[in-house]
């Protein structure tokens, strides 16, 4: 596929790459800082802290989201930028399982139908009409009869997540249509008073105001900080959510608004998951996508682990609790405590080759398969990827526009069952680099040099570019959507 490059002229070779590095992470700045050290010829590029200090010439922005320079950035051809612009087909949960579930329909032979469980979406305000947000939730109700007058270990269990939040907030475990009011009736309950007062003084608002939110508060990333819709359309409406402070642990009550959140996903829950060491575990996989459209695997990737030993959905540590410790369930490391993050977080090439005993089914499925299970399970990751971009590239247009003077960094997480199947989770842009720390630093230096070799080298046309990626950086998809 042809790639969109800066054309270099006789005047613009003589000319420094502008590095525009306006990033205020500082676990991550200086990371960026070193990969332009190291890969980048001296003397070929000038960083710089503000728009203002570049003139003409090439410009690279390395930003975050809402501080790009879209228009610049699409009005000049010598410009490279970060981010695509919209892209909520694959980052948004209930957009993620529309564009998943258009492309099974279009593909029924995709990988995407056995590595994706199926969704069911509805929208909710307010807990007391969860039974008519249900209506048109048919595998829901259908899942709820199965499962009417059974044991609790009989039963088929889901997992809800909030369409618009991050973090792992919101998460809860149900298998019973009693047990998914019980959830919004909670959240309701453990609402401080003085959000009921907000109500109160503002009701005559709330049609408008959550037309608003729903059309701004549109991209999540792992901080929350990422709102396409607002930066598209010039600035932010102020319905950004911030779950920063809600911590899902013994000590603390979790609540969530249930009307400013509004669009929910419940999916089938998967049990049993491939554990090591009694923790259940998901990886964080690190994609690169370029330009309109390459999509790379970072093969370096991270395996994160529950707080608690894992316990299957129906098994509570307290009889009158009517939820499970979700410790045992949740591998969101934003989640976890200081004191519950020591080991949580490794690197997935370096869990053991061999799987326990008690990992009984994946120890038969699994044992035996060429080139071992962590390969097994990489080769899974990097066909689901490259068919999910695909199916978001080429299914949702409209919410997916990858442009060709842009890249994107993003994190994807998966789940591997105790057969060894890898099961996409979600897709986060901007993914919080930070909860790797410092023992695993090297890891994300090492993606962004990976990232000046294949997206920023390749667009300046600067030597040793790497376009067709390299041996850390695998391609796993390249296709042409026409955009020059």
């Amino acid at each position: 596929m042809p790639q969109a490059t800066y054309a270099i002229t006789e005047m613009s070779a003589r000319r420094a790459i502008d590095c525009l590095l306006d990033y205020e992470d500082p676990y991550v700045r200086p990371l960026i800082v070193e990969a332009f050290q190291s890969r980048l010829p001296a003397g070929s590029y000038n960083i710089i802290q503000n728009p203002e200090e570049h003139k003409v010439g090439p410009l690279i922005q390395f930003r975050s989201y809402e501080a790009l320079d879209f228009d610049k950035a699409v009005e000049l051809p010598n410009i490279l930028i970060n981010a695509y612009v919209i892209r909520k087909a694959l980052i948004r949960k209930h957009y993620l399982s529309t564009t998943c579930s258009h492309w099974v329909v279009k593909h029924p032979d995709s990988k995407v139908k056995t590595h994706v469980k199926p969704s069911v979406e509805f929208e909710l305000d307010y807990a007391e009409f969860l039974d008519d947000a249900l209506v048109e939730a048919f595998e829901l109700r259908e899942s709820f009869q199965r499962s009417e007058g059974k044991e609790p270990k009989d039963r088929e269990w889901w997992i809800l997540k909030p369409g618009m939040s991050d973090r792992g907030q919101g998460i809860k475990l149900f298998s019973t249509e009693e047990e998914l009011q019980d959830i919004f009736e909670a959240w309701e309950a453990e609402r401080p008073d003085s959000d009921d007062d907000d109500e109160e003084d503002h009701g005559h608002r709330h049609d408008d105001e959550r037309t608003a939110r729903i059309q701004g508060a549109d991209a999540r990333s792992d901080d929350g900080s990422d709102d396409e819709d607002a930066a598209a359309a010039g600035g932010s409406n102020g319905w950004n959510l911030d779950f920063s402070g809600i911590q899902v642990t013994q000590e603390h009550k979790e609540y969530i608004i249930t009307s400013q959140l509004r669009h929910f996903v419940a999916q089938p829950y998967i049990h049993p998951p491939l554990t090591f060491d009694d923790r259940k575990f998901h990886i964080r996989t690190y994609v690169l996508a370029v330009g309109a459209l390459k999509v790379f695997v970072y093969r370096p990737m991270l395996a994160l682990f529950a707080a608690a030993p894992y316990a299957a959905p129906w098994e509570k540590a307290d009889s009158d609790a009517k939820q499970p410790d979700l410790r045992a369930h949740l591998t969101n490391t934003c989640l976890q405590g200081s004191d519950q993050r020591e080991g949580s977080v490794r690197a997935f090439w370096d869990l053991p080759d061999q799987l326990a005993a008690s990992n009984t089914r994946a120890h038969a499925e699994l044992t035996g398969v060429a080139n071992g299970w962590k390969e097994h399970v990489f080769s899974q990751i990097c066909s689901v990827t490259g068919e999910v971009f695909e199916a978001a590239a080429r299914g949702m247009m409209i919410h997916f526009q990858p442009l060709p003077q842009a890249f994107e960094l993003f994190g994807v997480d998966y789940m591997v069952d105790a057969q060894g199947n890898a099961w996409l989770l979600e897709i986060n842009a901007f993914p919080d680099f930070k909860q790797t720390g410092d023992d695993l630093k090297g890891l994300v230096e090492g993606l962004f040099e990976e990232t000046v070799d294949v997206a920023v080298k390749p667009f300046f046309q600067l030597e040793g570019a790497k376009p067709e990626g390299t041996e850390q950086l695998k391609q796993v998809l390249d296709i042409d959507l026409g955009r020059r």
